[in-house]
């Protein structure tokens, strides 16, 4: 059998249930990865929808992959194009009996897979997705989505009693050889193929994130095993400078490099073997927050890209491209603000207590439109997942799974308590700051995922 493996939102070999299967039952197998333009387009906001960041983190992922599966005598094919215009092409060079890859729930993620089945089926090509899964089954879930609760509160108490993670995959140790394709396996695209320029690194920034599996993996075991991070992550997650506050795993999460059953698992093994403590339960409670919101988005599916989010109540805000492109820079004159933005825009990264208080700026402060600050994340973050993205902006807006009616976070009073001395804005409000200069125009607040 001659086959086709999809990779996706899965730049890994550890946790691949689908590419274990077909390292047994395969003859041949190419591994494929589409780089879709669609990714890279400019938004109306004056933006591109894919930043620098996470494009150069993307390809180094891709480039860590490629260099993985060479290890084990296969390779991975990266095109620039259309999954439905590359795929079809390669399986009728290969003579492919099927194509294989991750299933997919979100609007564009699905559009594209329900493109590609069409090719294939005028081929009479089948074309079999294996379904999602982040933490946890949809199986081994006690309520069916359709009643998944209305906050996580609710969720949560119903999860933890019986919580039932599958152990991770081992990654195959054997793949099997590779189709006889011509040409041979084409260049990675650059970051200029992509219409963009490499990202200037700034020292301030807390951490070079390095991308691929085997750099998620060392960051794992660095911080829960080799400096025991993990006991304290509770009392030091809302801090705002280094690399040590939090567990920065999200990067590698977010494009699939590590799985997040494999972080359940180590935190499970550090707890037998060194001890539970409030922190190590933290870290399953983040967890759970990130599985919530992507049951949210599995079940709402395009309404959390939608202004009225999943109360279908539209917010009132003001249509102001110069505030937002203040807002954008870090130069909206409130300095708690300002430097956690210009983090952002200069590193690809922001703390979680920053990405509260800037979201909450925006929309309580300034009274933007809650879905223009969702998009310049999801152009600038180099962890970007747009269940967890999109999900937190919604929940700060009112128009997501907050119980409360409006969530507002005063910058003055954050600023005392967690920046007391004025380390952090000192350390970006800098005379030497570079700003991020992009052109806003055009402003749609319904419009953020259109050309």
């Amino acid at each position: 059998m001659n086959v086709i493996y999809w990779f996706r939102q899965d730049l890994r070999l550890h946790d691949q249930a689908l590419l274990s299967q077909l390292c047994e039952s395969a003859d041949t197998l190419l591994p494929v990865y589409c780089l879709n333009p669609d990714l890279f387009r400019r938004l109306t906001l004056g933006f591109a929808k894919t930043g620098p960041w996470r494009t150069r983190f993307l390809l180094e992922s891709l480039k860590a992959l490629q260099t993985q599966l060479r290890q084990l005598g296969s390779d991975l094919y990266v095109y620039l194009g259309h999954p439905q215009q590359i795929i079809p092409a390669l399986a009728r060079q290969i003579q492919a009996d099927a194509v294989y890859g991750l299933g997919a729930f979100l609007p564009e993620e699905k559009a594209e897979a329900d493109a590609l089945q069409r090719t294939l089926a005028e081929g009479g090509l089948p074309f079999l997705l294996h379904p999602s899964e982040g933490l946890l089954p949809l199986e081994n879930l006690p309520f069916d989505l359709k009643d998944l609760p209305k906050n996580f509160t609710a969720f949560r108490k119903l999860i933890e009693p019986d919580l039932q993670v599958p152990p991770p995959l081992p990654p195959p140790q054997h793949l099997p050889q590779l189709p006889e394709l011509s040409p041979d396996c084409p260049a990675l695209p650059s970051m200029q193929d992509l219409f963009q320029d490499p990202p200037q690194d700034d020292p301030r920034a807390v951490l070079r994130f390095g991308g691929g599996e085997r750099a998620a993996l060392a960051r794992l075991d660095d911080y829960i095993w080799q400096r025991g991070l993990i006991r304290t992550y509770k009392e030091t997650r809302n801090g705002l400078l280094g690399e040590a506050y939090s567990s920065k795993f999200s990067p590698w999460l977010a494009n699939g490099a590590l799985s997040a059953r494999q972080i359940y698992r180590q935190v499970r093994k550090y707890e037998n073997q060194c001890g539970a403590n409030d922190s190590t339960y933290w870290m399953i409670f983040e967890l759970l927050w990130r599985e919530y919101f992507r049951l949210v988005a599995l079940q709402a599916g395009k309404q959390i890209f939608l202004s009225g989010g999943l109360r279908g109540k539209v917010p009132p805000a003001k249509v102001d491209q110069t505030l937002f492109a203040a807002w954008c820079r870090g130069q909206t004159g409130q300095s708690f603000i300002d430097a956690n933005l210009r983090e952002l825009a200069l590193s690809g990264w922001m703390s979680n207590r920053g990405r509260q208080n800037v979201a909450s700026y925006l929309i309580h402060d300034l009274n933007l439109p809650w879905t223009w600050g969702a998009a310049w994340f999801e152009h600038c973050l180099i962890d970007y997942d747009p269940c967890s993205n999109w999900g937190n902006w919604m929940y700060l807006a009112g128009v997501g799974n907050d119980p409360r009616p409006m969530r507002r976070f005063n910058p003055e009073g954050q600023a005392q308590r967690y920046d007391p001395e004025g380390q952090f804005q000192a350390h970006w409000l800098n005379p030497n700051t570079r700003s991020a200069g992009f052109h806003a125009h055009n402003l749609d607040p319904d419009n953020t995922h259109s050309c």
